[in-house]
């Protein structure tokens, strides 16, 4: 258990760009004296990175991510490629692509992710969940992050990309390595390796889909148009990389995320399992309690004054999703798990004109996972030390051992 975050820390002395920061803190704590005390926040430069501006309220939040006006993403819209000055995706993928390219972009794509064109696929997600939590219950102890939910939402979007089934597991352990890792020893270099063998990776299977091409979203891209003309091969590569990232960590981590908050209320897996509560609000409320993506970023294009302080044009502008989700003028009592907790407009998926394009899909396999666990799981005991992630982007848990007692 985290002890609890002193009053006496300096707020000023936290490096928000650092993993360690992330483990073995009382994360709610810290946020809520930010949100307190410096709710705008200037987070001071150091050595090899410039200072940036750190928003932990809800409504703060909100207001930048609505503003495509006087903040833009085309220069990154996370730490790692902000504070560097750029990202080699701006204007090719659409989380870091802003204007009518944007919009021309995500509508080529959005056919593939509405509800009518994922039925399939969400029947496959239930198949496919039912299979794994039958597994790992009749032999009752597991990792539950390693054994079920790593292999969920990998699938799923592997799937709808047309990704063979041999090529899977690769993508996955590119996929941990890129965004966050199990230990500190993980570096900088791997995570830029795992990310250039995606892009290789997709090129490659970009090139076969334009010869011969299938029903996925690799052909989607590969064969779509704008304004009558081809994407360009770094929309392609750039837009599956993304996919593929986007679409693993947030449903995987929220997986295990609910599985640990089972264990720490007890309560609320029971009310989960007499079906007193919706697997709809169960689901919501996972996402705001886990909120894997800790933060977005944005730059200021112009000169103005959020709450009072002066965020200069250029100034990197960053939306801690994190704190948003436990901010108590919005969310009643946010230190609680409450699977009935109505209404939840929590930013868990992010909001505006980059609001997560595969929410829906993300929505359905947490769905799927709970719904498995509460017809086929009679009770969950911890079984060993959970291990969090190392990351300053992703929040989460790399590791969940657990007894899974059937109630078959």
């Amino acid at each position: 258990m985290n002890v609890a975050f002193s009053p006496d820390i300096d707020l000023d002395s936290l490096d928000l760009t650092d993993p360690r920061t992330f483990t073995g803190t009382d994360l709610p704590g810290m946020w809520r004296r930010f949100r307190e005390e410096r709710p705008v926040h200037w987070h001071p430069e150091a050595a090899g990175r410039p200072g940036f501006w750190v928003l932990s309220r809800y409504e703060d939040v909100l207001a930048v991510y609505r503003d495509n006006t006087s903040f833009t993403s085309e220069h990154g819209n996370v730490l790692a490629t902000l504070l560097k000055g750029g990202d080699s995706a701006a204007g090719h993928m659409l989380a870091v692509t802003d204007g009518p390219r944007h919009r021309a972009i995500r509508t080529l794509l959005l056919k593939s992710f509405s509800p009518r064109a994922l039925a399939p696929v969400v029947e496959g997600v239930r198949r496919r969940t039912d299979e794994l939590v039958a597994e790992v219950t009749a032999r009752g102890e597991c990792d539950f992050a390693k054994d079920v939910a790593e292999h969920i939402p990998i699938a799923t979007i592997c799937d709808l990309l047309g990704v063979p089934l041999g090529d899977r597991h690769f993508l996955l352990e590119l996929n941990k390595q890129a965004l966050s890792s199990d230990d500190a020893t993980h570096s900088e270099l791997d995570a830029l390796t795992a990310r250039n063998d995606i892009l290789l990776y997709f090129s490659e299977l970009a090139q076969h889909r334009r010869q011969k091409p299938t029903d996925d979203v690799v052909s989607v891209l590969a064969t779509g148009r704008v304004d009558g003309e081809p994407l360009t091969e770094a929309e392609i590569v750039f837009n599956c990389y993304s996919l593929i990232l986007g679409g693993d960590e947030t449903s995987r981590l929220s997986m295990i995320g609910a599985v640990a908050a089972f264990v720490d209320h007890p309560d609320q897996w029971d009310l989960l399992k007499d079906g007193t509560v919706s697997l709809e609000s169960a689901v919501e409320e996972v996402l705001r309690w886990v909120t894997p993506t800790m933060h977005f970023g944005r730059r200021a294009v112009t000169d103005l004054v959020i709450d009072g302080e002066l965020v200069e044009e250029g100034d990197v502008v960053t939306l801690w999703n994190t704190s948003a989700n436990r901010d108590a003028t919005v969310f009643e009592e946010p230190e609680r798990f409450s699977l009935s907790r109505t209404p939840n407009k929590h930013v868990a998926f992010g909001y505006g004109p980059h609001f997560c394009l595969g929410a829906f899909l993300g929505r359905a396999e947490i769905a799927a996972a709970l719904d498995a666990l509460r017809r086929m799981v009679g009770g969950i005991e911890p079984r060993g030390e959970a291990a969090p992630l190392y990351s300053n982007f992703l929040h989460g848990l790399a590791s969940l051992p657990v007894l899974l007692k059937s109630s078959l």
